[in-house]
């Protein structure tokens, strides 16, 4: 009798331990994401560094999550969504004691990569545990909600504890981290081993991955104040390019390649990915160009960042319960255009905002970028995991939360890029207003995933 056989109704039976582990997994990785950054005045006062230093505090934790996603899902597939899921939070710990203890800059980056790292395992191997454990799709569109609200948890609870912890000292806000590890490994003892599907690992595609996405992000951010027309930035782009040429051609023509391209036949599926992308993009660019306004243009202490945070994401929290009575009601589609145009109202307010407004009055702007998200991001996941079978649940969740975090560092990295480039306020006005036209172009192209599951069906 195979693996798989044993195994699947094992896991089933005790779907609520499987869900605790994935909403305890998405939390921390989305903590991780959001208390950072109320702490990067505070950080470049002790360890130093200019604005492009805090954006590689920022990206060098959002680009390895993104990178190795491909390879994370592949991972939980192969070894079983269990197995991944405990490697993953032990290196996540593990880093996250490295950050807190980091005497230079340099170190503090590389613990972030490292915590990085651990957040790419984790993340596939919480969605693959939902795959396995709900096999209803209406029940696991529930599951993938409840999924969501441990990051809009994390996303509320972020700005304000980084705020408070950072009063004390911000190397306090890594150590959270560690006994919300411990007790995910807790809940995960209770979770029947997943099936596995051996098979080799796809190094060569991997490595050409992680140097385009390396490579793009890299140059953008250090393009930004060394020019973009200098030999050494072009030199980075260039190989950005060959790499991800290197990467589709060993995808295409590989034994065991990362991300058997037949899931892009799917149009929604790649039209799905493409939202993904730049809705990230606009969330984790608002947070990190909005952090830097109220502490450096407003003058607002780390704590007070937090709680002018807290209106947009506690209400994304209060909200994700509703989203999947929504998403049952009206559909996917119309959940993700829904989420589009909310956001983009919310971006365009800011950006024609004066500098001197109310502080209250831009939190209360920030609150539709929250809520836009809360209402694409279930939905976008549920898109991508309906169009595959349950066995390659790893990989797709790989896929979809690489477009997603890819989307953030390259937020990051083309906001802080734009405020780099000329006076502060006008960057900030320029990426904003920009990213809000983007969302409304592609509400279109959310759209025609309605068309297209009507036909479908």
């Amino acid at each position: 009798m195979s693996v798989s056989t044993v195994s699947r109704p094992a896991v089933a039976a005790r779907p609520r331990a499987s869900l605790a582990v994935a909403m305890l997994g998405f939390f921390v990785v989305a903590l991780d994401a959001q208390i950072v950054n109320v702490a990067l005045p505070g950080i470049r006062n002790d360890l130093g560094g200019g604005l492009s230093g805090l954006q590689w505090v920022v990206t060098g934790y959002t680009l390895m999550f993104s990178a190795l996603q491909l390879f994370a899902g592949t991972f939980s597939d192969r070894v079983g969504a269990r197995r991944a899921y405990g490697l993953g939070m032990i290196v996540f710990v593990v880093a996250s004691a490295a950050c807190a203890f980091s005497p230079a800059l340099p170190a503090l980056v590389s613990g972030r990569i490292l915590q990085g790292i651990g957040a790419a395992i984790i993340t596939p191997a919480s969605l693959a545990l939902i795959r396995e454990a709900y096999h209803d799709a209406a029940a696991r569109g529930r599951a993938i909600v409840y999924w969501g609200l441990g990051g809009s948890v994390a996303a509320a609870a972020g700005p304000v504890v980084g705020g408070l912890l950072t009063q004390i000292d911000w190397r306090l806000i890594f150590f959270v981290n560690v006994p919300v590890g411990a007790a995910a490994l807790a809940v995960l003892s209770r979770v029947t081993p997943s099936p596995r599907r051996p098979a080799p690992f796809d190094w060569a595609g991997q490595i050409s991955a992680v140097a385009a996405l390396a490579s793009l992000t890299y140059g953008i951010i250090e393009g930004a104040e060394a020019g973009y027309g200098a030999p050494g930035i072009l030199l980075v782009f260039a190989v950005g390019a060959v790499s991800a040429a290197a990467f589709i051609m060993l995808q295409a023509r590989g034994r065991h390649p990362m991300i058997p391209l037949d899931l892009f036949r799917s149009r929604a599926v790649s039209t799905t990915l493409v939202i993904a992308v730049v809705t990230m993009a606009a969330f984790y660019g608002v947070v990190f160009v909005q952090s830097l306004y109220f502490q450096q243009v407003r003058g607002s202490s780390a704590l007070e960042t937090g709680l002018l945070f807290l209106p947009m994401t506690a209400l994304v929290a209060l909200l994700n319960p509703w989203v999947a009575r929504l998403m049952a009601r009206y559909g996917h589609a119309a959940m993700i255009a829904t989420g589009q145009v909310v956001m983009a109202t919310g971006l365009a307010g800011l950006c024609l905002l004066p500098p001197d407004a109310p502080v209250l009055l831009v939190a209360a702007l920030m609150v539709p970028v929250g809520v836009g998200g809360s209402f694409t991001v279930p939905s976008i996941i549920a898109v991508v995991l309906d169009h595959v079978p349950a066995e390659r649940a790893g990989t797709a969740s790989g896929v979809v939360n690489t477009a997603r975090q890819a989307g953030g560092s390259l937020g990051v990295a083309i906001f802080g890029a734009v405020l780099a480039s000329g006076e502060f306020m006008a960057g900030l006005r320029t990426s904003l207003g920009a990213t809000a036209a983007v969302l409304i172009i592609l509400v279109l192209a959310s759209l025609s995933l309605r068309r297209r599951r009507q036909r479908e069906i």
